[in-house]
């Protein structure tokens, strides 16, 4: 009978503590991605790929999915899935689109696959660096739209990269140097040809820029070296005279003692 009793409590318990354990692993609303880049040339092609698990968790039972994207030569794949089968399937062709979503009819996931190629750029600026809008996803409801997705990466021209690496390489020579004056002027200055859109002068000063703080460093380098070995010869002469002062006292004392 306690035998029983006992056994009972136990089966209770363990369904408590699986009930706990799926409460605390209950599904939400989410999205991930997969090849979002951090930068990209223009005319390059980007293929991003978005995940939306439920849905419905945490959200309305109707909304409307909308994307946009800078891309250009854009394709949206808006693929709907219910346990990994395919429910429906959406193709775009614009930069923007909207499609419905409603719980009775839709799955519990859905997927958004878009390729595009890398959009010109119309503003250099060096920092931040330009960048162009990947994609934004929002969920419309009524008159509510809430974005739960935004990307953008850096995009730039073979010049144009060519001109920033320049500026860079400069920037860390002037840091290495503790600092250079002359040298940050001409940085600046290749900054301001960079976001001109003059990417050949912007190199020139920059490489003008890296030479002066290498310059700089290596006088600098050269003066401690000159200061270390004029120590080191101070510091032998002082021996050297010490030690010749000492002998003359002892040769004096020797001869008073004759």
């Amino acid at each position: 009978m306690n035998l029983i009793r006992c056994s009972n409590k136990t089966v209770a318990l363990l369904c408590v503590v699986a009930l706990l354990a799926t409460a605390g692993t209950a599904s939400a609303f989410s999205v991930s991605a997969d090849g979002v880049p951090t930068e990209s040339g223009v005319g390059e092609e980007v293929s991003v790929t978005y995940t939306i698990d439920d849905p419905f968790t945490d959200a309305p039972n109707e909304w409307t999915l909308a994307g946009s994207t800078e891309l250009q030569n854009v394709s949206w794949t808006v693929t709907v899935l219910r346990a990994g089968n395919q429910v429906n399937q959406e193709t775009y062709g614009d930069q923007s689109f909207e499609q419905d979503l409603e719980i009775d009819n839709n799955g519990d996931q859905v997927r958004v696959e878009l390729v595009g190629t890398t959009p010109a750029i119309s503003n250099y600026t060096y920092d931040p660096a330009q960048n162009y809008q990947v994609a934004s996803l929002s969920r419309i409801s009524g008159n509510n739209e809430e974005e739960f997705r935004s990307d953008t990466a850096h995009h730039y021209t073979e010049e144009s990269q060519a001109a920033r690496q320049a500026i860079d390489d400069a920037q860390a020579a002037i840091d290495a140097a503790g600092g250079n004056e002359n040298a940050e002027e001409l940085v600046s200055s290749a900054i301001s040809s960079y976001e001109n859109g003059n990417f050949q002068n912007a190199q020139d000063l920059a490489g003008q820029a890296e030479s002066k703080a290498q310059q700089a460093q290596q006088s600098a380098q050269t003066q401690r070296t000159l200061l270390l070995v004029g120590g080191g010869l101070v510091v032998l002469l002082l021996l050297v005279g010490g030690g010749y002062y000492a002998y003359t006292q002892m040769s004096e004392d020797e001869y008073s003692k004759l």
